[in-house]
């Protein structure tokens, strides 16, 4: 069973920056969706940025021009570059790659 590690969250200040990572235990094969969520206290998990087809991206309309949703060869590690952060950023964020999800790392933007 494959397993997926979220890190890089924390704290920061209103536009600010943070890299978040997603590390899968063991390469695997037919990935078809890459995909960060986030999860705000009392609201629904939503998707805010994805790769689907290895190839196509798709973002949030809350974040486009300012998450970059990425990939290393391979595939085996994804990653969320996060800049101008808001507080309405704030959220546990996950990723999930085809059908598994990760743990989630929490990201606080606060000043």
């Amino acid at each position: 069973q494959v397993q997926l590690v979220e890190s890089g969250g924390g704290l920061v200040r209103p536009g600010g920056s943070l890299r978040l990572s997603c590390t899968a235990s063991r390469t695997f094969f037919g990935i078809d969706f890459m995909g960060w969520y986030r999860q705000a206290p009392g609201k629904e998990r939503e998707l805010v940025a994805a790769i689907t087809d290895r190839s196509t991206t798709n973002y949030a309309d809350s974040v486009k021009g300012r998450f970059t949703i990425s990939a290393e060869d391979g595939w085996n590690t994804m990653y969320l570059q996060m800049n101008s952060l808001k507080p309405e950023d704030t959220a546990t964020y996950y990723c999930k790659y085809n059908f598994i999800w990760g743990q989630g790392t929490q990201v606080i933007v606060s000043s």
